[in-house]
Parts: structure tokens; sequence; C-alpha cells
């Protein structure tokens, strides 16, 4: 007979984690980012404060809840489950340790006069402020290459051929964390946004080990290109973060560097290719539409503290706009060295 004993919230410890991470890896919400390693990434990355909760009964966990909380100057203060992550917010096997999570939560951001909690989730809980910004893309993957080739649309087919022609090839592991940092600090400059530390990546391929890596696609001449860290689990290949150099398109490194990818999760079982979130109207949207996925609603959601609106850190925000513009300019030399700094508190 199933336990209906009441629920309490108790905060996480250290011991907890294999419990923790357990009920993440069986729950069919749970992610990579509800795992205790995200905890030990972001703390050892950033320093920010983490509040992390355990809905339990004699029966045993019955929900978790991970937050961090932000506070800066230039960004404001608050609480976001989870920091640096596509998906967060709360794994519950009922309404009532839901209930409880939420109200713990809520009431320590009350407390400390936070503007909002946010909650990165996949589905939405009811009663809580909405934001349609982002969207996952995810598809199943056949398993095998040649029918995963033929699903991918005409146009986008015809860049990964195009690709293979020009000879491109790549190369994977952890030692082209110094490469990928160069392509992916390029991309940020470019796009105007503060790059994040090349320590948050060494420290991914730290804690999640073999279910994490870096591809880097080079030329004939071995110049790298293109460069994604990637991260596995469960079913899912997810291509995490990516840059590539923008003087190279015209080789489709890009649609090289996802087809080498897709490959390469049918050869290690995995049957989900998720790319991962994009905001509507922007141009990797496009790009993961062009490759055949269907684009699937995020439910960021808030606990807005009073007098609070949903918040809008994004950069399409248009009074970000002279800021990116700014960045742009600036030598790339400078902003990857100040970038960290920043980024720090984006979240």
């Amino acid at each position: 007979m199933k336990d209906s004993s009441p629920v309490k919230i108790v905060p996480f410890t250290g011991k907890d984690a294999p419990l923790w991470d357990d009920y993440v890896n069986t729950h069919p919400g749970g992610t990579l980012f509800h795992l205790a390693a995200w905890k030990r990434i972001v703390e050892k990355t950033f320093g920010h404060n983490s509040f992390y909760f355990i809905a339990k009964n004699r029966d045993g966990i019955q929900g978790v809840l991970p937050v961090f909380e932000m506070k800066s100057l230039l960004f404001g203060h608050f609480f976001v489950s989870v920091a640096f992550a596509e998906t967060g917010g709360m794994l519950a096997g009922s309404r009532e340790a839901a209930s409880q999570l939420l109200d713990q939560i809520s009431g320590i951001s009350r407390a400390k006069g936070a503007a909002y909690v946010e909650l990165r989730n996949t589905r939405a809980h009811p009663g809580l402020a909405t934001k349609d910004l982002y969207y996952n893309f995810s598809k199943e993957l056949f398993p095998d290459h040649e029918m995963n080739l033929k699903a991918i649309p005409r146009k986008s087919r015809a860049m990964v051929r195009k690709a293979i022609k020009k000879g491109l090839v790549s190369e994977r592991g952890h030692h082209l964390v110094p490469e990928f940092y160069a392509l992916l600090a390029g991309n940020f400059h470019r796009l105007g946004t503060p790059v994040f530390p090349r320590r948050l990546i060494e420290n991914m391929l730290a804690e999640f080990g073999d279910k994490a890596g870096i591809l880097v696609v080079r030329t004939p001449g071995g110049d790298p290109v293109a460069g994604v860290l990637y991260l596995m689990y469960k079913d899912r290949m997810v291509p995490y973060y990516a840059g590539s150099d923008f003087s190279s398109r015209h080789l489709a490194p890009n649609d090289f560097m996802y087809w080498e990818l897709m490959q390469l999760a049918v050869d290690t079982g995995l049957t989900v290719f998720d790319f991962g979130r994009s905001k509507i109207g922007t141009g990797s949207f496009s790009f993961k539409k062009h490759w055949g996925f269907k684009p699937v609603p995020l439910a960021y959601q808030y606990v807005l503290g009073p007098g609070q609106e949903m918040p809008n850190l994004s950069p399409a925000n248009p009074k970000y706009q002279r800021k990116i513009e700014l960045w742009r300019k600036m030598p790339p030399a400078f902003t990857r060295f100040i970038g960290p700094f920043l980024s720090k508190y984006l979240g």
C-alpha cells in the first residue's frame, strides 16, 4: 500500500546527492541540469548561492527543487531554477510536493526581497505567470545513418553533402577545449554577448565525464572552423554550446558538425537528438526548423515579487541593443577578458 504520510521540505546536503540523483534519473522530467553535479559546476565556476530542497515523506523523496540566487547591480536580484541551463524547475510526484516546494522558495524570495523566482519548466505548472519566448527542438532518430540523412530537408541535406565534399573532418576529445573556447568566444563577440569563463566548460567536462564531450570540425588543412560541447543523458544527444568561424561559413561547418553528432548519437545507442532551446525569431530558431525539427514551447514561469513584471534579460530586448552594438565594436581580446565578469550574472 502506498505511503500517504505528510510531505516535509528539507534542505539538500552533500550526503543526499546519490538519492537526489536517483530521483532525477528515474523522473520522466529529469535532466542533466537537475543533477547534483550541476550544483557543483555552477558553484565552482561562479560562486552563486544555491538553494536545493527535497520534498520527502516516509516513502522517500517525493520531489526536488534546485535553485540559484543571482544578485548584481546590473541585472538585479532574482532566483532561477536553474542557472546557465535550458531547463530546470520542480520535479515532483504529487501536487502536495510541488506546492510545498514552490511555497518554500517563494517564501525565501520574499524574505530576501528578490524581484522574482524563474522556473525553467518544460511543462507549465498551473497558476504561474508564463513567458512565451523559448522553444525546444527535439526529434527521434532512426537507427540508420542513411535514413537520418534523408530525413534532413533537402536544402540542409545539400549543405551537409557540400561540407563532406569540401573535405571537412571532425575530431573529438576533452583536449580540444582551448580551440573550442576560441571559436565560442568569437561567436559571442559577434552576437554582442559577454562570454562565460572557460572554466565553466572545464568543470562540465570534469563533472559529467564520458557523458560530455567536445567535437571540433576542421578543414582539410587542419584549421578549426566549428566546435560544439555536447551532452549525453538518458536517451538524448544534446549539442549544448556551439561556435564557428564566420569567415568559413561557405564551407557549411555547422551543418557538418551537427550531422557528425547525429551519427555519434546513433553509434552510441541514443534515440533522440535534442537541438536545445532557441528564442523565437532568431537565426538559430530558423536553422533548426530548416533541419526538420518542430519547435515546442518551453514553460518559463515566474513567482513575481510585489509590483514586479516578468523580466526580459534577453539580448532581443530593445533596451539592450545599443549595449550589444557597443560590445561588438570592442576589441575581441578585451571582451574575452571582461566577458566572464558580466556573464556570471546572466544565468
